[in-house]
């Protein structure tokens, strides 16, 4: 049987996937009486927001609230701010970023022609390379009455580039919409069922975008150029109900207690976190008794620290590095034992 590299990156995602557990890093329940300040920023306006939409996005509790457990936020037919309708848009940028894991939320959806709620993230850099180069994950949207939700990744690869795919559902019911996203794959799921997937191993397609900080995004659009604009048909006001967004991330692997088994292999694994803020975990195996050193290079091979200059017996091993005291950038970590060696790179953000 003829084995693909792609074939090869699956199987080692699902061992991966086998050998760690998700914890939960992050979530906002709305169980509060208010819209924490901590989680959430609103942006406000009616520029059309680059896709002729037709709303001002307003902070007023008219568009966001928080009730019975839930975030809504609700569209209306108004005059405000020089437009006809207003909603809001919420983020937790500056407050709130993450990269790799589950991210999720559990939401219930207007439908109508010319809404367009989404639930998506942009990548924190797009304050300094902009919109596509910043990268922009898209969990969920869904425009006017059709029995789809929509995921889909939007980047920069010489030019604009998108991938994504629907999935059908009854929008007006509750369903849990996320994405499982590493350093090999973005996974779109609709109550815990994958139905796409995006490749972003080795920066497949110029997709390097996808392995910095992206923060969450919320928002209610009225019109713009993908759903069209309302023909009167759409019920205002109406809202978007959102139960919980929550993030997790998979720990790093562990070694089972009892009778420890001697690894058939060397090996040195993705650290994690990465990207990192300061400290973050390598793990390597050495399947015998073997003189192992592991450094940190920088981007011009210069040594930065020495982890670990020792013989070492059978076993699988973690290593701490803490990076308070070096400048943020992309680093390098090698292993070198008699019979083997490997190099890794890493990001440090501060």
């Amino acid at each position: 049987m003829k084995i693909t590299y792609f074939t090869v990156m699956i199987l080692c995602f699902c061992v991966q996937a086998q050998a760690q557990t998700w914890n939960l890093v992050w979530s906002d329940e709305f169980d509060s009486t208010a819209i924490k300040s901590s989680n959430w920023k609103f942006e406000t306006g009616g520029s059309g927001w680059g896709n002729n939409e037709l709303e001002y996005y307003t902070n007023r509790p008219d568009n966001a609230t928080i009730s019975n457990g839930n975030l809504l936020i609700i569209a209306k037919n108004e005059s405000y701010g020089g437009k006809s309708y207003t909603s809001a848009r919420m983020k937790t940028q500056d407050l709130q970023s993450f990269t790799y894991g589950k991210i999720e939320a559990r939401i219930k959806l207007p439908i109508g022609k010319g809404l367009w709620p989404a639930f998506w993230m942009l990548g924190n850099s797009i304050t300094s390379v902009g919109w596509p180069k910043c990268g922009e994950i898209d969990i969920m949207e869904h425009i006017n009455v059709e029995d789809l939700a929509h995921g889909t990744m939007h980047w920069f690869n010489t030019a604009y580039a998108s991938s994504g795919g629907p999935v059908t559902c009854d929008v007006t019911q509750y369903h849990v919409y996320a994405i499982q996203w590493d350093a090999n794959f973005i996974q779109w799921y609709l109550d815990g069922a994958k139905y796409f997937q995006g490749i972003i191993a080795n920066n497949l397609n110029g997709t390097d975008e996808f392995h910095l900080p992206f923060f969450i995004l919320l928002n209610f659009a009225v019109g713009g150029n993908w759903p069209g604009n309302p023909d009167g048909t759409a019920a205002f006001p109406d809202t978007m109900f959102v139960d919980y967004v929550r993030v997790s991330q998979l720990s790093p692997m562990s070694v089972s207690k009892g009778v420890e088994q001697t690894p058939n292999h060397f090996a040195l694994s993705q650290n994690y976190p990465n990207p990192f803020n300061p400290t973050t975990v390598i793990n390597y195996q050495l399947p015998m008794t073997s003189n192992v050193t592991l450094k940190i290079l920088n981007v011009v091979g210069q040594e930065v620290a020495t982890l670990v200059d020792k013989k070492k017996e059978a076993g699988s091993y973690s290593v701490q590095w803490n990076a308070s005291n070096v400048p943020s950038g992309i680093y390098f970590y090698q292993l070198h034992t008699g019979s083997f060696s490997d190099t890794k790179r890493m990001v440090l953000l501060k």
